[in-house]
């Protein structure tokens, strides 16, 4: 038993430290590629060429830092799950400890009373009982008795032998629950440092991104690119979308719905983003890593990173209608996947080269976006 406890141990061991092998090898890839593109915008500062190719660059590895991000997250979120749901086992098992415990006790008593009973009552020799003067009746209904007192007590051994092995059974249950909880426990922490170390990344490689940033100008520009790259990947979910006809929309739904997490709005829909540009949906200021949840049911049809907007998760629910999610930390559906109203589908995060937070929510009706607030109050 010790045995293969050990050599499940080197497994999981052994997983762990490759895992965090690779991870470490692809972080260090990507410190290496921003330090070479911090040389070159230092080098060419004044070239206004260069800095939009280094923008390019800089855009790509945030990509890569933020779905890295994304990866350790999610692996983060289910050892959570996996924490809760060994924790949970673990209370039942308790439960069922007690309640055998104390089963067992109880039959212990029972049974001692039995054979406390039938001492006191002494040894009854059976042919006497038929040869002496009694009636036959008497003696019958004697007999019957002590049949009747012989298969209680084998009855309440029985018994009190099941709830032993059950008690036993029960107990390498909880040694066994709580083994694969410290495993979870210790992978978790792993994990967790994993994902410090990429937001470490991706803070370096946004601040330089905003130092090519710097003019409203470079800025409205970079606002335009990622409208239209929203805009494209809105277009091909309308054309994903016309292959689910039967969902009913969420128009009688308007006014009715809940917002896909609590948060602050910090970013109305209207209001103004710069210049001419205005914001297609709503900001809502949010605690990292807090649950995202689909306004409706629908079908992902759009899960991945689009730039501007960082994780991005886009459901349709039918009659045109859609509902798109951004700045996920990391996606917890995958496109084709049936979610139903209040489903988790993701985390608040602030990708997307987001420095605060929070999430961006859109509704969209035959690619037209609309106020989220009528829909959701």
């Amino acid at each position: 038993m010790i045995n293969r406890l050990f050599v499940k141990a080197s497994i999981i061991a052994g997983f762990l430290i490759f895992s965090l092998t690779a991870n470490s090898a692809d972080l260090s890839s990507r410190q290496s590629a921003l330090k070479s593109i911090q040389v070159q915008i230092n080098q060419q500062q004044n070239s206004l060429k260069d800095t939009a190719k280094q923008r390019e660059k800089l855009i790509a590895l945030l990509k890569s830092d933020e779905q890295a991000i994304a990866k350790a997250a999610q692996k983060v979120n289910q050892s959570q799950t996996s924490l809760a749901t060994v924790n949970t086992k673990l209370r039942e098992l308790d439960k069922q400890q007690i309640e055998l415990a104390s089963l067992k006790t109880s039959q212990q008593e029972t049974l001692s009373n039995q054979l406390s009973s039938a001492y006191l009552a002494g040894n009854h020799d059976y042919t006497k009982m038929m040869l002496n003067q009694q009636k036959p009746a008497a003696v019958e209904r004697m007999l019957a008795y002590y049949q009747f007192l012989n298969n209680a007590r084998i009855k309440a051994i029985k018994q009190l032998k099941q709830t032993s092995i059950d008690l036993d059974t029960v107990k390498q249950q909880q040694v066994t629950a709580q083994q694969k909880l410290n495993a979870l426990v210790i992978d978790q922490k792993q994990q967790a440092l994993q994902l410090t170390k990429e937001q470490g990344q991706r803070q370096q490689t946004l601040t330089q991104l905003q130092r090519t940033l710097s003019s409203k100008g470079a800025e409205l520009e970079q606002l335009q690119i990622e409208e239209a790259s929203l805009k494209r990947i809105v277009q091909q979910a309308m054309l994903a979308a016309k292959a689910n006809p039967t969902m009913d929309g969420i128009a009688s739904q308007k006014g009715k719905l809940k917002w896909p997490t609590n948060g602050r709005i910090s970013k109305r829909f209207g209001s103004s983003r710069s210049g001419q540009i205005v914001w297609k949906g709503a900001v809502l200021a949010a605690p990292e890593g807090q649950n995202i949840n689909a306004v409706a049911s629908g079908k992902v049809i759009y899960a991945d990173w689009l730039r501007g907007f960082g994780m991005v998760l886009v459901i349709d629910h039918g009659k045109g209608y859609m509902s798109l999610y951004g700045h996920a930390q990391t996606l917890l559906k995958q496109p084709g996947d049936m979610v139903k109203s209040g489903e988790s589908i993701a985390l608040v995060g602030r990708s997307g080269g987001q420095r605060e937070p929070g999430l961006y929510f859109e509704i969209r009706n035959k690619g037209k976006a609309v106020d989220p607030a009528y829909y959701c109050r």
